[in-house]
């Protein structure tokens, strides 16, 4: 997959958010347990912040996001280069090594991608797609 860049036109930082979606009735303490090895992973990348989403740092625009829902993280992402391709990655890695999460969706301006297990050809192509439509490059 190429390298891609999340900047605004103006080179503004951009804020994802990542909603950890478990099984119906999956136990809410493993779920939180998962979402807190992700969190560890995913401060490895070159971001500018993390946190669990609250209603304070909700990122305006934010769609389909319960703030009050276990597993949500706001991520702001500054660094040029690979870095929302790295964070996708990760996120997909992890979720393929995980049985208390079914999916994880991803938010960015209001319009969110949804990864769950799948082949690597679906994935790289429901990627590809949404990144072409917020011209990451």
């Amino acid at each position: 997959m190429a390298t891609h860049r999340v900047h605004g036109s103006d080179g503004e930082m951009r804020d994802v958010v990542l909603l950890v979606e478990g099984e119906p009735g999956e136990d809410a303490e493993e779920i939180d347990r998962s979402v807190w090895q992700l969190h560890a992973e995913l401060k490895d990348l070159d971001i500018e912040s993390l946190a669990p989403v609250s209603v304070e740092n909700l990122p305006r625009g934010a769609k389909g996001v319960d703030p009050f829902s276990l597993g949500a993280l706001l991520i702001t992402l500054s660094a040029p280069g690979g870095v929302f391709t790295a964070l996708i990655g990760t996120a997909q890695d992890w979720i393929d090594r995980q049985a208390a999460a079914r999916r994880i969706s991803v938010t960015l301006d209001g319009d969110t991608l949804v990864l769950e297990k799948s082949s690597a050809q679906d994935r790289t192509a429901l990627i590809d797609a949404y990144m072409r439509r917020h011209e990451v490059k």
